[in-house]
């Protein structure tokens, strides 16, 4: 048996115009929150799933779409098990490497974090 889909119009009630502004940084399913981040620090990817941006980061900006476009790749990357964090450690398509006080120990060098040549920051 065939499942058809009705021809019927259906209509959102309510103003679907502003469902999502598009000033405002939010992106459904996502939790996004501003707040004083270390220097040198834009955004942050959390394991709960949402998303922080420095409080510098104008709202609605261009560099506020880049910084979350990046991060929501590594949120989807920790959902789909590619990626995962402890304060001590980043797992990255199953290998495991040594985290501590904002360094990451990958190949055998101590490297920031957020270093754009780590496997998981090429978005």
């Amino acid at each position: 048996m065939a499942f058809k889909l009705g021809s019927e119009m259906r209509s959102y009630k309510g103003n679907s115009k502003n469902r999502f502004n598009k000033d405002d940084a939010s992106i459904p399913g996502t939790p996004v929150f501003r707040k004083n981040l270390a220097e040198g620090i834009k955004g942050e990817a959390n394991a709960d799933g949402s998303i922080f941006i420095d409080k510098s980061v104008p709202v609605g900006s261009e560099e506020e779409r880049a910084i979350l476009l990046h991060e929501m790749g590594h949120i989807v990357d920790m959902k789909t098990g590619k990626l995962s964090y402890t304060d001590d450690s980043i797992t990255w398509m199953g290998e495991t490497h040594e985290r501590s006080r904002g360094m990451i120990n990958f190949n055998g060098e101590w490297m920031p974090e957020g270093d754009g040549s780590f496997p998981w920051e090429k978005h």
